[in-house]
């Protein structure tokens, strides 16, 4: 009832661990196990190893937090070495999420990560809080295309997950280019770009100055674009942004989304991501449905 097929990868349910928000999974276990989830999106892992951006560099704010991690990771190879092995005994779909901050760091990152046992890579050009690299490849379609095509050839047979930024003017037209570059799905949407000031210092409460804005705040936006890229290519989606309940996660199925990443929802409440798989379960059979996939994109607009 619940299980997907994204390109040709099979996942249970279409519930999916975000990256950066579950790290490499081991510290949610006291919670649940790994296998409950469709899979897991790894924390946002470059070629080499990053201390990320100084503290601080976490903002609640009234319906979300601002991050400015900046890609904290051990690195690729440590990764392979010393992450991967015990996910990959997790009955879980795993998922590589690739940064980097060139076009040459991308292509090697994705040929050591392709070459090991994910399933899937998902390409991070969208993140914006580092501040070479990053966002700067997902903002425009010109670079959109450069960067993915050069990744596709390096990423071999795993299929190529690529995750867009919602700080572009148009996200059909960015869609477009990643479709046409040869990405094999897409992920949307990553953080909106933010910024919070104490009004007595004077000085942004983040030390990067600016921030990804995530969490209920940006389900509206990530809804919107989940059904504008829907109607502009054939490519899976995975959205994300916002979930924080079934219905949430509904609201992008309707809206187009083949399954869902949850993330900032489980800092709040580990168990979130059971909530929704279990809520979804009882919405597809009060629809009469005999798979999830069959409310893909069913919205009704007037």
């Amino acid at each position: 009832m619940l299980n997907v097929n994204i390109c040709g990868v099979d996942f249970k349910n279409p519930v999916i661990a975000a990256s950066g928000t579950y790290g490499f999974g081991r510290d949610y276990t006291d919670f649940f196990p790994l296998e409950r989830l469709g899979g897991i999106s790894c924390k946002g892992t470059t070629l080499y190893p990053r201390p990320g951006n100084p503290p601080p560099r976490v903002a609640e704010t009234a319906s979300g937090i601002l991050n400015s991690v900046g890609l904290q990771n051990p690195g690729a190879e440590r990764f392979i070495r010393e992450e991967l092995p015990w996910l990959l005994e997790q009955n879980t779909v795993v998922i590589a999420n690739a940064a980097g901050a060139a076009e040459a760091d991308y292509v090697e990152n994705v040929s050591l990560l392709a070459r090991s046992g994910v399933h899937m890579i998902e390409l991070n050009i969208s993140c914006p809080n580092v501040k070479e690299g990053g966002a700067a490849f997902g903002t425009s379609c010109t670079s959109v295309g450069k960067i993915v095509g050069a990744v596709k050839t390096a990423c071999g047979h795993k299929p190529l997950i690529v995750k867009l930024s919602p700080n572009v003017t148009s996200i059909a037209e960015i869609a477009r280019a990643a479709e046409s570059a040869g990405a094999d799905a897409l992920s949307l949407i990553n953080t909106v770009t933010g910024m919070k000031i104490d009004i007595g210092t004077r000085r942004p409460v983040l030390r990067n100055n600016v921030g990804g804005l995530s969490g209920p705040a940006v389900l509206p936006v990530a809804v919107r674009m989940v059904w504008e890229v829907r109607r502009a290519v054939a490519l899976p989606i995975i959205g994300m942004g916002g979930v924080a309940k079934w219905q949430d996660a509904a609201e992008l199925i309707l809206a187009g989304a083949d399954a869902v990443q949850v993330g900032t929802a489980c800092f709040a409440n580990p168990m979130a991501p059971l909530e929704i798989i279990s809520g979804l379960s009882e919405w597809v059979r009060r629809e009469g449905c005999a798979n999830i996939s069959e409310l893909s994109g069913q919205v009704r607009p007037w």
